[in-house]
């Protein structure tokens, strides 16, 4: 028997290789172990959790401790349980908004990267379920922390005339929105991160869309700040879980369309990057 015919009959006997397909549900459960391996990640939700409870907390007590004094600001004394436990939002929005930037930028930094593309050559997949899981996973941490925030602050302030239980009307519509936010926020990170591929850079932008444009735009004239300031991300955001609204603000129907739009124009200018750049 020669060589080439042993070789050719130990190839037929051994079993074929099994064919893997890329699947959606395949790319979901990458990234999805890919975000828990992460150290940074678990450190940030943790930070944002905290942000949420603490400053709720530290915002009631104050409260509580200013009372009668005479020495509150008159919109600080018109706060209730819920705007008092929800005053760390900006600061979590932060958190977790940076965290998206790093968990899809940091591939590029890193030149993970090209190892995911090889393995999903079709790359947008990779983009949704990025966005899909991270946003999952922040929306869960973030309207867990909310409602923390609001039971513990409630107790607080028990007793004084910011107080209010959770069948208070509105009030859980106003925690689940605080907590789509912030998942929202995580998406756009995400997206940021995808089209600028620059943690720094992603960051950046981040920072001045949610915090130095308001401001920025409270320095227009009376009549275009009304018609402008309303539909910024961060505006229309907060109009998603506020518990009263006026002229000057969105509805939370309309604030949670203005968001969605921001998020899928941030999501549309990653997916042109992914699919017409390299990596």
């Amino acid at each position: 028997m020669s060589t080439l015919t042993a070789a050719t009959e130990a190839s037929a006997a051994a079993p074929a290789r099994p064919v893997h397909r890329v699947t959606g549900r395949r790319v979901l459960a990458s990234e999805w172990v890919k975000l828990w391996s992460l150290r940074s990640t678990w450190i940030t939700l943790g930070l944002g959790t905290l942000f949420l409870v603490a400053f709720g907390l530290i915002a009631s007590a104050r409260y509580r401790s200013g009372l009668g004094t005479g020495r509150m600001e008159p919109d600080f004394a018109r706060s209730t349980a819920l705007s008092l436990s929800l005053f760390g939002t900006n600061f979590a929005q932060l958190a977790l908004g940076v965290l998206g930037v790093l968990v899809m930028a940091g591939e590029y930094s890193t030149g993970a990267i090209r190892s995911t593309l090889a393995a999903v050559p079709r790359r947008l997949p990779v983009l949704w379920s990025k966005a899909a899981v991270f946003g999952l996973v922040v929306l869960v941490v973030a309207t867990a922390g909310t409602f923390a925030a609001f039971l513990l602050g409630g107790r607080v302030v028990s007793g004084t005339p910011a107080a209010m239980g959770p069948t208070h009307p509105g009030v859980v519509r106003s925690l689940l929105g605080a907590g789509l936010y912030l998942g929202l926020v995580g998406v756009i990170g995400i997206a940021l991160g995808a089209l600028l591929r620059s943690v720094a850079g992603g960051i950046s932008v981040l920072v001045a869309t949610l915090m130095l444009i308001p401001g920025l735009v409270s320095l227009l004239p009376g009549t275009w700040h009304d018609r402008v300031a309303p539909y910024l991300p961060s505006n229309a955001g907060q109009s998603m879980f506020a518990l009263t609204h006026d002229t000057a603000t969105l509805s939370p129907t309309a604030g949670l369309l203005v968001f969605l739009g921001w998020t899928a124009l941030a999501l549309a200018g990653a997916a042109y990057r992914m699919a017409r750049g390299d990596a």
